[in-house]
C-alpha cells in the first residue's frame, strides 16, 4: 500500500481515457453473511476485463455482462444477487445472502470530471464522499458531513435513498524507535490494515534485518515527521523511552491532526514528560492528546502483548473515538 493506489477508480479512469471504455461496479447494500461490505468495487472495461470484486466470485460474471450492456447503452443500472448458501460456501462464508450493485458507466452516468477529481483526491490523501441516487448512479463528490461514515469507513444508503461511498486515505501508522515492542506491532498493524513507517536514526535499530520489508526512515523524528505529513488517517507511536528522540516528534504531531498518538513510558515517566511540553508551551488540551502510558489496560507483560494493546488502543480511536 505504500505504492501509488490503483483502486478501481483509478483503473476506471485509465481504461476510459484510453478509449477502452469503462463502468464502476460498487455494492450499495447487502443483507446477510455478504461476501464483501458495502462500498466494494469492481471496473469492467468494454472488451471484457474486470479489476476488483463485489462478491468473492460467486456473481463477478454476470456483473460483468450487465457492465458492458451499460457501457453499450450508456445507461446504469442496479443489480440484485442472492448469494446461495453452496456459493457463499465456496468463498469460505458459513451461509448465503444478497447484495444490490450499482453500475455507472463512466461519462455517460458517472462523470469523468468527476471521477478525475476523485482519483486526484485518493492520490492527495484527502478523505472525500461520493454520494449518488442509489438506483441511478451519476454522483457528485463532497468532503463535508458524513462524520460517523468517514471514521467508521461505512459506505452506506441514507434514509433519503442517496448512496454514500466513502473513499478514505489507507491507513498509516508512524512508528518512532525501531525497537522490540515495535517489531511485535508493526507486522500485526499491517494486518489489520496499516502503512507502517519506521524512523529512527539508530541505524543498529531500524535495520533491514530487523524490519524486512518495511518503510524506514534514518532521519531524526522532526525531521521525519516533516516528511511524512501527518493527517488525519495517521497513528504515531513512541517507543525510544528518549526524549531526545521522542519530544521532537511530540512537537510536530501535537499540532498535526494525527488521530492517535500515544507515548510508551510508565505514569511517573509520563508526568515528566507533560512537564517538558507544558514548558515548551503546548496546552492542557494538546497534550492530554496523548495516550500514556500507552496502550489498553489489559495487563501486558512481553513486547507482542504490548503491540496488541497499543494496536487495540489505536482501533478504538479510530472507530469510537475514544
Amino acid at each position: 500500500m505504500n505504492q501509488t493506489l490503483k483502486g478501481a477508480p483509478e483503473l476506471a479512469l485509465e481504461w476510459h481515457q484510453a478509449g477502452r471504455g469503462a463502468a464502476l461496479a460498487t455494492v450499495v447494500q447487502t443483507w446477510g453473511s455478504a461476501p464483501r461490505r458495502v462500498g466494494a468495487q469492481m471496473v469492467v472495461s468494454g472488451d471484457g476485463h474486470i479489476e476488483g470484486s463485489v462478491s468473492g466470485g460467486c456473481v463477478e460474471g454476470a456483473v460483468m455482462v450487465e457492465a458492458m450492456d451499460a457501457i453499450d447503452s450508456g445507461k446504469g443500472a442496479l443489480l440484485e444477487f442472492g448469494v446461495s448458501d453452496g456459493d457463499a460456501f465456496a468463498v469460505g462464508l458459513a451461509c448465503g445472502g444478497t447484495i444490490k450493485v450499482l453500475v455507472e458507466p463512466v461519462g455517460a452516468v458517472l462523470s469523468e470530471d468527476v471521477l478525475a477529481d476523485l482519483v486526484a483526491a485518493r492520490a492527495a490523501r484527502k478523505a472525500v464522499a461520493y454520494v449518488a441516487h442509489a438506483e441511478t448512479g451519476g454522483g457528485s463528490l463532497t468532503q463535508e458531513g458524513f462524520e460517523d461514515r468517514f471514521r467508521m469507513d461505512r459506505s452506506g444508503v441514507e434514509e433519503d435513498g442517496r448512496f454514500v461511498a466513502i473513499h478514505n486515505p489507507p491507513l498509516r501508522l508512524v512508528v518512532v524507535g525501531a525497537v522490540h515492542i515495535a517489531q511485535a506491532l508493526v507486522p500485526m498493524a499491517r494486518i489489520a490494515g496499516f502503512d507502517p513507517i519506521i524512523v529512527d536514526p539508530r541505524a543498529a535499530f531500524g535495520s533491514e534485518a530487523r524490519f524486512p520489508g518495511e518503510a524506514i526512515l534514518d532521519d531524526w523524528p522532526d525531521e521525519a515527521m516533516k516528511k511524512i505529513a501527518l493527517d488525519a488517517r495517521t497513528a504515531l507511536v513512541l517507543l525510544t523511552h528518549d526524549p531526545k528522540l521522542d519530544d521532537p516528534a511530540l512537537h510536530i504531531g501535537l499540532k498535526s491532526e494525527a488521530f492517535y498518538i500515544g507515548a510508551l513510558g510508565s505514569t511517573r515517566t509520563h508526568a515528566k514528560r507533560v512537564e517538558r511540553l507544558a514548558q515548551a508551551g503546548f496546552s492542557e488540551a494538546e497534550i492530554a492528546r496523548i495516550h500514556g502510558p500507552i496502550g489498553l489496560n489489559i495487563g501486558a507483560a512481553s513486547p507482542a502483548e504490548i503491540g496488541v494493546s497499543i494496536l487495540s488502543e489505536m482501533l478504538s480511536v479510530l472507530r469510537t473515538g475514544a
